[in-house]
């Protein structure tokens, strides 16, 4: 799968709603722990854009990031908690693109994030919008025909991952850990959010053009017309 941005943070809870926040917004994120998580990522993935951070458990962000420069010349932004001017500079000459000091506003990262990634000609959308259907990434809002339609927080953040990866099928599986970020969710759940979704945002809940169901998989989210 290809995602714009992965972090590579051991603290899980940061490196979790960072990239949930970064979801949110559009910028297609996944966060992993250490070394060896970010080797398996790159066997089956890719990324435009990497956060790093410099002390990981299971090895060094500088050791890694010398390996992924070998591999790749997308742009690694470090993160850390320390404070010596000595890491900043080792950090830029070893291929890092900047330095982020934690703690951090997630505003102002994202906004770092989207620029980087609009320089380096990775554009991230703001908004899908095709006449009939908008979907607003940054505000959360969805009109219909023009109309705001409400959604809960939840029915959002599984409308926008399902856009965010228009045209691709979604397991069932895969949306109960990037959107619930519950692999326990039930498929009846599932379901229910999936059809307030569609009684909200099609034009024939009961025959929908938007979001297809794959059966035996799972979803696809479908442009208009297409």
């Amino acid at each position: 799968m290809k995602y714009h941005c992965l972090i590579i943070d051991d603290e899980k809870m940061l490196a979790d709603s960072t990239a949930e926040y970064f979801n949110l917004f559009g910028v297609n994120t996944l966060a992993v722990y250490g070394v060896e998580d970010c080797r398996k990522f790159f066997k089956e993935n890719t990324a435009e854009l990497i956060l790093l951070d410099i002390n990981l458990g299971d090895g060094s962000g500088f050791d890694l990031c010398k390996l992924l420069r070998e591999r790749t010349d997308i742009p690694i932004l470090f993160i850390s908690a320390r404070t010596s001017d000595d890491d900043k500079i080792v950090a830029l000459n070893i291929g890092g693109d900047d330095y982020v000091q934690k703690p951090y506003s997630l505003g102002v990262l994202l906004a770092k994030v989207k620029a980087v990634l609009k320089r380096y000609g990775q554009a991230v959308a703001s908004e899908y919008s095709d006449g009939y259907l908008t979907v607003d990434f940054a505000s959360k809002q969805v009109k219909v025909n023009g109309v705001t339609v409400k959604l809960t927080a939840l029915e959002f953040r599984l409308l926008a991952y399902l856009v965010e990866n228009k045209g691709k099928a979604i397991s069932k599986t895969e949306l109960f850990e990037k959107v619930w970020e519950d692999k326990f969710t039930g498929d009846g759940t599932l379901n229910v959010h999936i059809r307030r979704l569609r009684e909200a945002i099609e034009k024939t809940p009961n025959a929908p053009e938007y979001i297809q169901t794959i059966w035996g998989d799972g979803y696809k989210f479908t442009g208009e017309g297409e």
